[in-house]
């Protein structure tokens, strides 16, 4: 049987085929889909963890106890896992285990441009590189073999183009694995400095080994064409090379890419005229291709940053151009991210930002940050997931230094951000005796990849329903003496308590708690405790509308201005009644469908 994947749900389905026992992951772009996929087959436990570190961990545990065990995660998310990745690299494996670490060239939606190749290399694990959804499916039960045949974790190394493109897949039946014996082995798994120097020794002599099997494997094939000229290419760079370069060039491709296969690099570099090396992000075939004494041609004509997508070489190599369409700019709307429609984000920051001479705001990752745009203005920087916190607390360290600048800090986080690395980063402040002001916008997902279940949330990745972590009662057990809850959508409630914190001398903690329109799942008691949640909408009397934008400033989308009526109106088939326009408006001009001013 045939089917239509994206990368994503081809590892998942390699997962399944591969007879994986767990899977964990937290969610990110590109590699989001691969475990929301994974949860779709009941053989495999699939679970969201609060941040990649604890995913990975999770795996850790299950390979050691037997089981055959994935960990997905975007490329910053690897820096996260990367303490027990290295202690797992020497440790070994008993059932085998995979990190999928999905890397995104162009940054479209990650705050760097990071090349995990260089973390394989580092860690002294195998690597496969996948360029196509078949691939990325066969891939993963070839690594699971790798992983128990040479005791180690092995690492998948996609890129956004086939995490998230399609190609024809075909499926296969899922193998009978079943756990593998546990047994106490101390000079295994305690990684001790005493046991840490002998399996130092360990990884040495596994690595020796995949050395030889680099040069073997079929992974890594000559695609010859009878040309003179050679490409030496990995991943989705050799999808973009064959579409460009067609059947004018023979290719060296590499799907087994740590370690590098030596003689094969040696062989076709020496049988051809001129070699270039395509590949994304670092060059990390370049620089060993060099160091092997070949005169190949990379970052001499490739951009070091962004996709090499079939523009892109056409361009560096033949020096043509693809011939596009031609826009009239003028008729170009420019459309900033925002909010959606109903945002329980959006009141809150509106409030903020009367404050904004007196604060300095730390941001973080998450829907929130959309707020570094207009009509809010309010991020001062970004900086990483769990950091908002931190920053903040040192940033107010030093700001309360300076005798000219009363400044406050306001530390802006998400709940899933919050249970990612966020706890830690407050639990700092209130050791180290800070008075930042710490918002956890609490909107009972995860907002920006996906609307993906987390602790708070209430539902596990595969439906069951799960215990609620309690941010309110989490900060207090921290050592928090003023944590206030509230309603975002509330204005009045939202501008007391802003000035309530701005008056402590003392860290404080404010939760804004309304749902993501969004969310996949409800409660029954959700619909009781949020009172008329989406169940309404808002509009605009045309007769008191003034056409003054007032209510613009909450930045809502759903909000429309007449140029040649001068009046606003609401979009019906995205308003879901948050009423927060209806308490900006100067003139009682917005009120409930149904009601009168």
């Amino acid at each position: 049987m045939r089917k239509l994947l994206t990368g994503n749900e081809a590892i998942a389905r390699g997962a399944y085929e591969a007879g994986v026992h767990f899977a964990s992951a937290y969610p990110g772009t590109p590699s989001t889909e691969i475990l929301e996929n994974v949860g779709l087959y009941d053989e495999i436990i699939a679970e969201w963890a609060p941040n990649e570190k604890v995913a990975l961990e999770t795996v850790i545990g299950a390979s050691i106890a037997g089981g055959r065990a994935l960990a997905a995660m975007k490329h910053v998310g690897v820096n996260v896992a990367a303490d027990p990745l290295f202690t797992f690299a020497y440790t070994g494996v008993n059932g085998g285990a995979v990190l999928i670490s999905a890397d995104e060239p162009g940054m479209h939606s990650s705050q760097n441009e990071q090349d995990n190749r260089n973390y394989a290399k580092f860690a002294k694990i195998p690597m496969l590189e996948p360029s196509s959804s078949q691939e990325a499916k066969d891939m993963v039960k070839i690594a699971f073999e790798l992983s128990e045949r040479f005791d180690t974790i092995v690492m998948i190394r996609l890129t956004t183009r086939v995490c998230h493109s399609k190609s024809m897949v075909t499926l296969e039946d899922r193998l009978t694995v079943q756990p593998k014996k546990y047994e106490k082995n101390f000079n295994k798994y305690v990684a001790v400095p005493a046991i840490g120097r002998q399996l130092r020794h360990k990884v040495e002599d596994r690595l020796n080994k995949l050395k030889i099997f680099t040069d073997e494997t079929n992974l890594n094939m000559v695609v010859d064409n009878n040309q003179s000229k050679g490409v030496i290419v990995s991943g989705m760079a050799y999808q973009f090379a064959q579409e460009a370069l067609g059947d004018t060039v023979n290719y060296l491709k590499l799907g087994f890419t740590h370690p590098l296969p030596k003689e094969k690099i040696d062989d076709f570099c020496q049988q051809h005229e001129t070699v270039y090396v395509i590949e994304e992000n670092d060059p990390y075939i370049e620089s060993f291709a060099k160091e092997l004494g070949h005169k190949v041609i990379g970052r001499d004509v490739f951009p070091y940053t962004g996709e090499l997508t079939p523009d892109v070489i056409r361009r560096a190599i033949l020096s043509q151009n693809i011939e596009s369409l031609t826009v009239n700019e003028d008729k170009v709307v420019n459309r900033p991210p925002t909010f959606c429609s109903g945002c329980p984000h959006r009141g809150f920051f509106y409030e903020l930002g009367k404050k904004r001479k007196k604060i300095i705001v730390a941001g973080d990752i998450g829907c929130y940050s959309l707020a570094v745009g207009q009509p809010y203005d309010m991020m001062d920087w970004l900086i990483c997931m769990g950091a908002a916190y931190s920053t903040g607390h040192g940033a107010q360290t030093i700001t309360d230094l300076k005798k000219d600048d009363d400044r406050r800090l306001v530390s802006v986080m998400g709940d899933s951000t919050f249970f990612h690395t966020g706890i830690n980063s407050l639990l700092n402040t209130v050791y180290n005796g800070g008075k930042t002001i710490n918002i956890i916008l609490d909107n009972r997902i995860t907002g920006m990849t996906g609307q993906q279940d987390n602790p708070g949330s209430g539902y596990k990745l595969q439906g069951d329903s799960a215990q609620i972590g309690d941010i309110k009662a989490i900060c207090k057990a921290l050592g928090i003496k003023h944590v206030k809850k509230i309603n975002p959508n509330d204005l009045d409630e939202v501008k007391a308590t802003i000035n309530w914190a701005l008056e402590l001398d003392e860290m404080s903690v404010i939760i804004t708690n309304w749902p993501c329109v969004l969310k996949k799942r409800y409660k029954e008691e959700d619909f009781e405790t949020y009172k008329d949640m989406w169940q309404t909408q808002d509009t605009v009397l045309q007769d008191t509308c003034t056409g003054c934008k007032a209510c613009l400033r909450s930045g809502c989308p759903s909000l429309v201005f007449d140029k040649e009526k001068g009046k606003m109106s609401i979009d019906k088939t995205t308003c879901v009644g948050c009423d927060v326009c209806l308490q900006i408006c100067p003139f009682d001009a917005i009120v409930k469908v149904g009601e009168t001013a």
